[in-house]
């Protein structure tokens, strides 16, 4: 993104703690006092500014943490939430209402896609599931009754990419608000520059990267952070997924390191695949020539923080996809478990883990194959070393033979 770093935005950020501390002070309170009754009534109504009133509305620590998230997306504000999930959920049910219509990309977080699928229809919101690289088809699948067009800037697990751009000028067309999850991608991708209304991410993963908080985030405008704020009629508000002071305080210091953290998770999964694909495996990464979305990718990156440390192999079949994991597991190579961002490397087999509530058909027809092993890349300092160690795995168990590369999952 040309004259825009999301890290100088995070930067630039300063705050002084209650005792002049580097660090901004915890309010470690549920609720808080007023000297007068009328400002109660106030900052009830939303008129008092810098008045807090309860922690599941709001507290100062998460309006720091707000506030630097909205920095880094360059958005007027941000609302963090307790899960990523408390953020989409709410999120999309403040957009939406009985008799209103979702186009979603088919490839998406499985929790999502099972809120989608199962639960919103039960308020009267449908869904149409599509290939989310097609614009003409997402144009196609919108409706009259459309409200929302909901993807992920790079798709979980298969990794497809979203042209933001081109999808956020199909929203504008037809009146509609495109939310984008970004959790893939951080300081990478910045989709409001490129016209997203909303993005999401789950705080969890990258932004935290410790693997020790569960959180969310809603960065937009404050129309709509407000609406979701609202005591009377917002989302989040009502449905109460509030982030903890403790916790929005650690991801806060973490954020600090997101950028020196991505660009090593960038390099070390675009080493690992380009190797990958080297030894005739199946891999799929969106810095490899090979991914259909590349060309479209290398425009909407900031190049500084490469393609992502996420990436895909297939091995043929989930017998010998648990057991690659498993061998690797027990040579320290990473853990096989699900969700991303952390410093040491980990992998699962989405079909039967992270996007399991898709059905087996669904997961047929969208390319999620029963070999498919995600994943996330860690810190490693010697890549190389962590490439050879992963390669014998992958001899010693057949997946690749140790004179001649064979091609696998083709």
């Amino acid at each position: 993104m040309k004259n825009f770093n999301p890290a100088d935005k995070i930067q630039d950020l300063q705050y002084f703690g209650e005792f002049g501390g580097v660090n901004p002070s915890i309010s470690d309170s549920s609720t808080y006092t007023f000297l007068s009754a009328k400002t109660m009534f106030d900052t009830f109504e939303g008129n008092m500014e810098g008045c807090y009133l309860y922690s599941r509305h709001s507290s100062p620590s998460n309006l720091y943490l707000d506030q630097a998230l909205a920095a880094m997306e360059e958005t007027e504000t941000a609302n963090v939430s307790a899960s990523g999930m408390g953020a989409i959920t709410p999120t999309l049910l403040q957009l939406c209402g009985a008799g209103d219509h979702i186009v979603s990309s088919r490839t998406i977080y499985g929790g999502t896609y099972a809120f989608l699928k199962n639960f919103t229809p039960r308020f009267g919101i449908e869904t149409s599931f599509v290939d989310i690289t097609k614009l003409d088809i997402v144009e196609a699948a919108i409706t009259a009754k459309t409200k929302v067009l909901y993807c992920e800037t790079v798709s979980n697990p298969l990794l497809e990419v979203a042209d933001i751009a081109g999808l956020a000028q199909i929203a504008k067309r037809h009146n509609l608000k495109l939310v984008v999850d970004n959790t893939f991608s951080p300081l990478s991708v910045s989709p409001a520059k490129l016209g997203a209304d909303i993005v999401i991410h789950s705080l969890t993963k990258y932004i935290n990267g410790s693997s020790d908080t569960v959180g969310g985030v809603t960065c937009a405008s404050k129309e709509f952070i407000n609406s979701l704020k609202n005591v009377n009629s917002g989302a989040s508000m009502l449905l109460g997924p509030t982030m903890d002071s403790l916790r929005s305080a650690s991801v806060m210091k973490n954020l600090r390191t997101l950028h020196i953290r991505i660009k090593q998770h960038s390099h070390n999964a675009h080493f690992l695949a380009d190797q990958f694909e080297k030894d005739g495996l199946k891999t799929v990464y969106p810095g490899l020539k090979s991914h259909p979305s590349h060309e479209l990718y290398k425009t909407m990156i900031n190049p500084e923080y490469g393609f992502g440390g996420m990436l895909t192999i297939d091995v043929g079949t989930l017998e010998k996809a648990n057991e690659l994991m498993e061998l690797m597991q027990a040579r320290n190579l990473g853990y096989l478990a699900v969700s991303l961002g952390f410093y040491k490397t980990l992998f699962s087999a989405p079909g039967t883990s992270t996007s399991s509530e898709i059905p087996l058909e669904e997961q047929k027809e969208m390319g999620l194959t029963d070999g498919l092993i995600r994943f996330s890349i860690g810190l490693d300092n010697d890549i190389d070393r962590t490439y050879e160690m992963m390669k014998a795995c992958m001899i010693e168990l057949g997946i690749l033979n140790s004179a001649i590369p064979i091609a696998i999952g083709t």
